[in-house]
């Protein structure tokens, strides 16, 4: 009957909300994270299960190899002698045809199986990077309610607890990252002091003290107390040189980046990339002409398309630009106006001169000339937008115009962020469109060395092939900034390269790309 089929439906939805809840918010409910102890306990047993069969297989390879190492010794002191015996003969040809083989077969016998079938069906119900942001703003919630020093909270000194349990200088690290992708430098300041402190007191530590540093000084500086995150500067650089030629953690990985060091992409992740014939859901103008997708990174994905372009477009969108190539321009942080930098070079951060105050502020430093063309100027802009609007799903008629750019010998583009964060209240608000949601990068040449486009926080590197675009969104759902989305375009170190970008913007997403119910969904 239809109220029985009615009430099938209710029972099965409630069920798949209740499975979508149960994975999505576990730091909410102590009850619920119960659970994840015992999830833990059963990959630990599954993992001394996995170090048990390694160290048999190796012991039997130790002793396979001692016996060999005797016997060979022993061998080679008279050759002729030793195969004068039959016996010895024939052990040789048998040792060498089979019990090798044998012991080929056990080297490479894969004894990670269990364990990393156990992992991944329990890895299904682990908590999500929400839960683990969820539980830092709770620590910092706490702190503030209570009043509670972060020294007394690293230390776990807190009134009532049967359980202690201190917080290395990974975790006060991570609470500090936790606060200053929130714009929250009071908390950033408190956290990243801590991890210096307990640096200092000789923990041993995966953090680099000048990384802390860094974080620390910005977020002092962004408070206002300019003369304290100037002596934390000098002091950093003063740690740095000891260390490295370069104090700029961020500055190394980005140039790691840009040489192919450094990337973070695991087997088991790239494992999990793959390429489509794509059609965005059967759009009418893709379906007899699918375009080739292919996933360039995970976290945050980063597609590419492949002959996305053609020559001749590419020809085209270049004689409409030539004319009219400038200095390019940047975002001011202050004014959200975009304008020509006057750039004062610098180790740790390049500044801006801000037309209105005189004053000089943070910037990235670019280098290339860029160009704009608007979609009535030639039918091949109107195409390319059109072709973007099909293949994004996004509304076109509010992002910016097409900026066209060319880097020469030496061109590139520091690390920076494509939207405005939450103490750049005013950018873009000439433009009246909100934020920039997303990133389309055409590549319009081949570029025979350098002039990679690389996110140094996740070790990512996209190369430039000509007739390929990249694409990626700048904002979560819900609308707040992917801080992993940082990048930068490496310096050209042979060859010319020309790229064409569209930056999208929220306004007219609404019903395309609706708002998310959680902060990085």
């Amino acid at each position: 009957s239809l109220s029985l089929r009615m009430a099938l439906y209710w029972l099965v939805l409630g069920l798949f909300f209740q499975t979508l809840h149960a994975h999505v918010d576990f730091f909410t409910s102590i009850g619920q994270m119960t659970d994840l102890l015992y999830t833990e306990k059963d990959l630990v047993t599954s993992l001394k299960d996995y170090i048990r069969a390694e160290e048999s297989k190796l012991q039997q390879v130790k002793q396979w190899a001692e016996k060999l190492d005797s016997l060979t010794a022993t061998a080679v002191q008279d050759p002729e002698g030793f195969l004068g015996h039959p016996v010895n003969a024939f052990k040789l040809m048998k040792r060498l045809n089979s019990e090798w083989a044998d012991l080929e077969s056990l080297v490479l016998k894969d004894t990670t199986d269990g364990f990393i079938s156990n992992l991944t069906v329990q890895r299904q119900y682990f908590p999500t990077d929400e839960d683990q942001t969820g539980a830092a703003k709770a620590l910092l919630r706490l702190q503030d309610t209570y009043k509670l020093s972060a020294n007394v909270l690293s230390a776990g000194d807190l009134p009532g607890v049967v359980h202690k349990s201190r917080m290395t200088v990974e975790d006060c690290f991570e609470l500090g990252k936790v606060a200053y992708s929130e714009a929250d430098y009071y908390h950033t300041e408190l956290w990243m002091t801590q991890a210096l402190k307990q640096l200092d007191e000789g923990e041993s530590s995966s953090v680099d003290k000048v990384t802390v540093m860094d974080y620390l000084s910005y977020a002092i500086y962004q408070q206002g107390e300019i003369d304290r995150a100037l002596e934390l500067t000098k002091r950093m650089l003063k740690l740095g040189k000891r260390r490295s030629k370069d104090p700029l953690p961020e500055r190394k990985r980005y140039e790691q980046l840009c040489r192919g060091e450094g990337v973070k992409m695991t087997r088991r992740r790239s494992s999990r990339l793959f390429c489509r014939y794509y059609d965005n859901g059967r759009n009418p103008r893709l379906i007899l002409a699918p375009v080739k997708e292919e996933d360039e990174w995970d976290r945050p994905r980063i597609v590419r398309y492949h002959d996305i372009i053609s020559d001749y477009e590419i020809s085209k969108v270049k004689e409409l630009a030539k004319p009219r190539l400038r200095r390019a321009t940047i975002s001011n942080p202050i004014t959200g106006v975009l304008e020509t930098a006057s750039y004062r070079i610098s180790k740790r951060r390049a500044t801006v001169h801000d037309p209105i105050t005189g004053k000089l502020t943070t910037a990235q430093y670019r280098v290339s000339k860029s160009a704009w063309l608007t979609a009535y100027e030639h039918p091949v802009i109107e195409t390319i937008n059109q072709r973007i609007e099909d293949l994004t799903g996004l509304e076109m008629d509010t992002a910016e115009e097409l900026q066209v750019a060319n880097y020469g010998v030496g061109g590139q583009y520091e690390p920076h962020f494509d939207f405005g964060r939450k103490d750049e209240p005013d950018a873009f608000k000439e433009l009246g469109t909100g934020n920039r949601i997303a990133t389309w990068l055409f590549y319009m040449s081949d570029v025979p060395a350098g002039g990679a486009t690389v996110f140094p926080d996740v070790g990512a590197a996209v190369w430039p092939k000509k007739g390929t675009a990249v694409f990626w969104y700048n904002l979560f759902a819900s609308g707040e900034g992917d801080y992993s989305t940082r990048h930068a375009a490496c310096p050209v170190l042979v060859g010319n390269k020309w790229v064409s970008n569209k930056w999208i913007h929220e306004r007219g997403q609404e019903f395309r790309r609706p708002c998310g119910l959680s902060e990085t969904e």
